[in-house]
């Protein structure tokens, strides 16, 4: 099922950083089933069960703290702190309601608790690496190449580095940062996107 994800809100009334959260959480998690269909097209071996679910943990994980760095330049840090704390418990509870799919072998409350053990592990080895408004710096991308490489096969471990460096980690931030300032800026967002159909008549 496709999934359409929200690029701004309709004018009229402010939206809370529990539904801007609401709405990240699905772009995050439609990423992750993106990547996970464009990586096995080109051979990489992700099989049903761990390691899908792994994988698919792995990913919005990186996308949660990335989207923490771009809360941290837009949003006052009350903001911040309930938009992530938000932001998690949702995938956290879009991981469990999808246990079936991620691993079907799991305990009721054993993928959510797993996903929210993860976020926090990993929070600590993403916060040595910078995110600018380039996007995430190279060691930023490394740790999470070195994250997903751990899901794979040893067959794949080696071009796993490369294929989540260059193609996987940008497109994903891209998508990201372009959603979240259509979210937070809309009027800039509206203004840019008449601007680009100004220049290209």
């Amino acid at each position: 099922m496709a999934i359409r994800i929200l690029s701004g809100f309709h004018a009229g009334r402010s939206r809370s950083t529990h539904e801007l959260a609401s709405v990240i959480a699905m772009l995050a998690w439609k990423l992750a089933i993106d990547s996970i269909k464009r990586m096995r097209r080109v051979e990489y071996d992700i099989e049903p069960g761990q390691a899908y679910s792994s994988f698919v943990c792995e990913f919005v994980v990186f996308l949660a703290q990335a989207a923490d760095r771009i809360a941290y330049r837009d949003l006052t840090p009350e903001q911040r702190v309930e938009f992530t704390t938000a932001l998690v418990r949702r995938l956290a509870t879009l991981v469990e309601d999808n246990r079936d799919m991620l691993q079907d072998d799991a305990t009721p409350g054993q993928c959510q608790q797993h996903f929210l053990d993860l976020f926090n592990r990993r929070g600590a080895e993403y916060a040595d690496h910078g995110y600018t408004e380039d996007g995430p710096d190279f060691g930023f991308r490394r740790c999470f190449a070195a994250c997903l490489k751990e899901v794979l096969p040893e067959k794949d471990r080696l071009w796993a580095v490369d294929q989540v460096m260059e193609i996987e980690s940008p497109e994903a931030t891209r998508a990201l940062e372009k959603t979240l300032a259509g979210l937070l800026h809309p009027e800039e967002s509206r203004r840019s996107r008449h601007g680009d159909a100004i220049k290209h008549e």
